[in-house]
């Protein structure tokens, strides 16, 4: 079976057209990215809500341990 360029970049171009974009072709400026950007924020808040949940973690359980070494 080879690979033949063309029939690929065809095949891509296919599928992308049948994607759907998280902004709205028709909308002008930043509101267009309305969507993009409001997930971005979900994600960044999520991340750093899980980033504190993991660093109090850590701080709990090294302090157990310094507890429990310390006997």
């Amino acid at each position: 079976m080879a690979f033949h360029p063309g029939k690929f970049v065809q095949e891509v171009k296919t599928e992308l057209h049948k994607a759907t974009w998280p902004w709205d072709p028709r909308e002008k400026g930043v509101k267009r990215y309305k969507e993009l950007i409001d997930s971005t924020i979900v994600v960044l808040i999520a991340m750093t809500l899980l980033g504190g949940f993991v660093a109090v973690w850590d701080l709990v359980f090294m302090n157990l341990m310094d507890l429990i070494n310390g006997l």
